[in-house]
């Protein structure tokens, strides 16, 4: 009889099975999906895999080759992603009262007094039930310590012997089983240590996870660092991180894209930020915190060394803390006439929201008045604001900053290009699947 163990439950290809699930014709063909601006590959089917694409690829270097070969790219359509994400975890939750939301791919849970094959059997069902009820096919990993349930989603999707399952549970694997498998496994392929700490650890001798497994703990505290030396102990099956039902609070906000085009107006330019501001803020407000001050900042194009470069920002600091969108913007715009300069061609812009702490206890400016009826009617408007924006889609609101009529801001050029974007099947009714039968 098992105590408490994690599963990790993480979606297949996620955003390529997202746009197969409405799609048909993309099933064996190969699917990449598309960074902001259809810059680089973020997903790929199996079949792009097997292509030898590798992940972060720029489109523009295999777009002849890759359609040539029958080839489909889709921009990232974010919008769609986040809604099967939240039904998929749904779905997951039913079978756990705790449960933990890595991302928009990944969940975990906590199952607690199984035996293995109970585990097993269980597992079946879930990644059986998620499929059926939300069309995403899922890789799930059992391990007594996160660690090992990550490691055991790794090979539940890339190993032989569990890809035809999906599902590996570590706890139903003797001793010996489970060293030749971390023998197999490179120290970077192990949740916490990347390419640089592998690196190190190479150095001092460690090269697959079952070496940093039979590490000495103090040792290794004392030449790595306390993250590398809960991942060996957590590899042995000692517990270190615990699940985490409610997500900590950010304590940076960053909103930035790359532009559609280069820019050199400053019109353009105070539209970007006040709509990245607008972004920021409502993030803002959703974990109910304030920020103290903002960074600014331009990009011009790092790899065009024929163009001028310029790479400015600048930090405002608020007179009190706020998340007041409108405020924020002001401030926002402030700085970017400080830094903006002409005769450049700008690529990118954002805004970070810097100093953040909790509404609970603010600190107020020593002369600042008792609240008005004015500022508590900017409250109920930000709250409107929010309300509508989510249940009507992103921007149905908007601030005049960001441009006055949707014309305005379809040519301003800071938007960014998706060319190839699929339907918003889920969120939009003039978008509906449309099902024909004769």
């Amino acid at each position: 009889m098992s105590d408490k163990v994690f599963a990790l439950i993480d979606g297949n290809n996620f955003y390529v099975s997202c746009e197969r699930l409405f799609n048909p014709a993309l099933h064996h063909r190969p699917v990449v999906v598309l960074s902001n601006n259809d810059g680089c590959c973020v997903a790929r089917s199996n079949e792009a895999k097997a292509m030898g694409i590798a992940m972060g690829t720029p489109y523009f270097r295999i777009k002849d080759a890759f359609e040539r070969a029958g080839g489909i790219a889709l921009s990232s359509n974010y919008t769609l992603y986040a809604d099967l994400s939240q039904r998929r975890m749904a779905v997951i939750g039913h079978s756990s009262d705790r449960q933990e939301i890595y991302s928009i791919v990944e969940s975990c849970i906590e199952w607690t007094g199984l035996r293995p094959p109970e585990l097993s059997s269980l597992a079946t069902r879930l990644r059986q039930q998620v499929t059926r009820w939300t069309g995403i096919p899922v890789g799930i990993g059992i391990g007594h310590t996160k660690t090992l349930a990550k490691f055991a989603n790794h090979l539940a999707k890339k190993h032989p012997d569990f890809k035809d399952s999906g599902i590996c549970n570590l706890t139903a694997l003797g001793t010996d089983t489970l060293r030749n498998y971390l023998l197999a496994t490179p120290t970077n392929a192990i949740w916490g240590i990347g390419r640089r700490w592998a690196r190190r650890l190479a150095a001092l001798g460690l090269h697959n996870a079952w070496d940093l497994r039979e590490a000495d703990s103090s040792s290794l505290r004392q030449q790595t660092n306390v993250v590398v030396a809960k991942t060996a102990l957590e590899l042995r099956g000692t517990r270190c991180l615990s699940l985490e039902r409610i997500p900590p609070s950010r304590q940076q906000i960053i909103s930035s894209r790359s532009f559609g085009q280069l820019l050199s107006e400053p019109g353009p330019l105070r539209q970007a930020i006040s709509a990245y501001t607008a972004r920021a803020a409502e993030k803002l407000r959703r974990q109910a915190s304030y920020t103290h001050s903002l960074t600014v900042f331009l990009n011009t194009p790092p790899f065009q060394e024929r163009l001028p470069q310029y790479h400015p920002s600048v930090t405002v600091r608020l007179q009190e803390p706020t998340q007041d969108t409108l405020t924020l913007t002001q401030a926002a715009l402030r700085g970017l006439t400080t830094i903006y300069r002409p005769g450049y061609l700008y690529q990118k812009a954002g805004v970070m929201l810097l100093e953040i702490s909790s509404a609970q206890g603010q600190q107020r400016t020593l002369f600042k008045e008792q609240e008005t009826r004015s500022s508590r009617n900017r409250e109920q408007l930000l709250e409107v604001m929010d309300l509508i924006n989510q249940n009507m889609g992103r921007e149905t609101l908007w601030t005049a900053s960001q441009g006055l009529t949707l014309l305005e801001r379809s040519k301003a050029g800071w938007r960014m290009n998706r060319r190839h974007l699929s339907p918003a099947y889920t969120t939009r009714w003039d978008q509906l699947p449309t099902v024909q039968a004769f």
